[in-house]
C-alpha cells in the first residue's frame, strides 16, 4: 500500500475570494471576549476569517465589509491599523 494522501485545508480569502491553503492565509479572530487580533498560530478560540498575507485583500475586505460580515462585529480603524500592520510585519 501506498502512503496516504492527507488533505490539505483550503480556505478563503474575503479580500481576494480565493480559495488558498489554510497554512498560507491569516487568521484574524474575534476572541470569545469580543476583542479583534491576528491570530498567528490559528487555534486561537473564536470566530475567525481569512486573509492572504496582502494589505490589498486587507482593504479589500475593509471596503467590501467583509471582515466585518465574517467576524460579525464592527471594526474599528485602530484595530484594521493594528492588523495592517501585522500583515505588512508577516508578509516581508
Amino acid at each position: 500500500m501506498g502512503k496516504k494522501m492527507r488533505k490539505i485545508p483550503q480556505r478563503m480569502c474575503i479580500g481576494c475570494r480565493n480559495m488558498k491553503n489554510k497554512k498560507d492565509l491569516i487568521r484574524i479572530v474575534r476572541t470569545p471576549q469580543g476583542e479583534i487580533e491576528v491570530d498567528t498560530g490559528g487555534k486561537r478560540p473564536g470566530r475567525g476569517a481569512y486573509l492572504c498575507p496582502d494589505t490589498q485583500c486587507l482593504k479589500k475586505a475593509i471596503k467590501s465589509k467583509g471582515l466585518e460580515k465574517a467576524l460579525e462585529k464592527n471594526i474599528p480603524t485602530d484595530i484594521v491599523a493594528i492588523i495592517e500592520k501585522q500583515i505588512e510585519s508577516i508578509s516581508s
